[in-house]
């Protein structure tokens, strides 16, 4: 069974040709004014808007990933769409993108399902926290392999132990999909963004609640609970919001890339 598509032509162009462009825009403008950071890291936090709007800011930390030497990569992302308890994962054998599939890790699957025996919710995997990023994953790690796991009704702590065992496993890394907060002005998502950014930061759970609002938040505390228990180093990639993109700073959404490494 393979993941299809179901949000190109919305979120992403449903052509490769397009989405290439969209790419080789975010790199040129980045290395206009940044020099991409001398890091080796596996393990990133990355927006899930549509392009236009959040890409720039993902397309860095899949640029600090494609220096990691990782192949195979968990992407973990929060259901919008479908409630229910815990975390789904479901045995796609691939997962479709323009770029062509990216091939299930039929390892981390299978190892996945046997240490915590986790459901399959499939109408949940018509999700494009996940689904954005599976183009970006397509076109800058060669022979990626990787597994969708959409989470809904979760403890944070529940997460973190899943995280914890991929890091565990030689080759595998983890990208966590969130944006921050929704539909504030300008001026006050920035403000709550800034919690968010500081809690990344200091690798502060506590911190996170004291009112970051991204729709992800449970998987950057369960990451954040993980990677401080392996004692790595965070790095704020990139921060923005759609204003920057629309104009627009009354209806305003916060995006973030991070990264974390030895």
């Amino acid at each position: 069974m393979k993941r299809k598509m179901s949000v190109s032509g919305a979120f992403y162009p449903g052509r490769a040709v397009e989405i290439e462009r969209y790419f080789e825009h975010f790199s040129a403008i980045y290395d206009e004014d940044s020099v991409l950071p001398d890091v080796k890291s596996k393990i990133v936090i990355v927006p899930h808007a549509g392009y236009v709007y959040s890409g720039y800011s993902a397309n860095v930390a899949y640029r600090i990933l494609q220096k990691s030497g990782a192949k195979k990569f968990v992407v973990i992302g929060p259901s919008h769409k479908v409630a229910f308890e815990g975390i789904s994962l479901c045995a796609f054998s691939s997962y479709e993108t323009p770029f062509g599939d990216v091939e299930c890790s039929d390892f981390l699957l299978q190892s996945l399902k046997e240490q915590f025996n986790l459901p399959c919710v499939l109408q949940a995997h018509v999700e494009h926290s996940t689904e954005v990023q599976f183009p970006f994953i397509k076109h800058y790690i060669e022979d990626a392999e990787i597994v969708e796991l959409v989470y809904s009704q979760v403890e944070a702590e529940a997460l973190s132990e899943v995280i914890d065992y991929i890091l565990k496993q030689n080759n595998c890394g983890v990208i966590i999909s969130s944006d921050l907060s929704h539909f504030y002005t300008l001026s006050n998502a920035t403000r709550l963004d800034n919690i968010c950014l500081e809690a990344i930061k200091k690798m502060d759970t506590n911190r996170l609640h004291e009112g970051c609002e991204a729709c992800g938040m449970t998987g950057i505390e369960a990451l954040l609970i993980s990677v401080k228990k392996k004692g790595l180093t965070p790095l704020l990639l990139d921060y923005r919001t759609s204003a920057d993109a629309s104009g627009d700073m009354h209806r305003v959404v916060g995006y973030v890339s991070a990264c974390f490494y030895e």
